[in-house]
């Protein structure tokens, strides 16, 4: 899976859809996440793997891979036999760990505040749809 690189025309310079677009997907605030609480600060892909069992390989590959090409991460491969490859975060990637620790404190404290907010509006979408349906009969 190939992704692209985010450019707007009308906004080259936007930090938004250039920089955190690609930054904040799902799977790379994972990864960058691991990365950061490693013990070693690094990582085997394997590891990221494991950590991750609901990522397909393809997907952990090509997150990877964007992270090494924006510069958050180094990949070092070892000439062993089977090949060894081990992710660590560079020197600009660790400016942000204060800024992760607080978004995941956030995440922690909101998050049962949000899913009771989910549900009443998944409840009310459903309770919508069922008088639609009573009214249409």
């Amino acid at each position: 899976m190939k992704r692209s690189i985010l450019e707007d025309a009308t906004f080259p310079a936007c930090p938004v859809r250039n920089v955190l677009a690609r930054l904040c997907d799902k799977w790379t605030l994972l990864a960058l996440y691991l990365l950061l609480r490693s013990e070693h600060g690094k990582l085997r892909f394997t590891e990221l793997k494991q950590a991750m069992p609901d990522i397909s390989q393809k997907m952990l590959v090509t997150t990877l891979r964007t992270l090494e090409e924006d510069g958050y991460v180094e990949r070092r491969l070892f000439a062993e036999v089977p090949p060894r490859v081990e992710y660590a975060l560079t020197a600009q990637t660790e400016t942000l760990r204060p800024i992760l620790d607080e978004l995941l404190s956030w995440a922690m404290e909101n998050m049962d505040a949000i899913m009771e907010s989910r549900q009443k509006a998944f409840a009310a979408k459903d309770s919508g749809v069922e008088n639609t349906k009573k009214k249409n009969i």
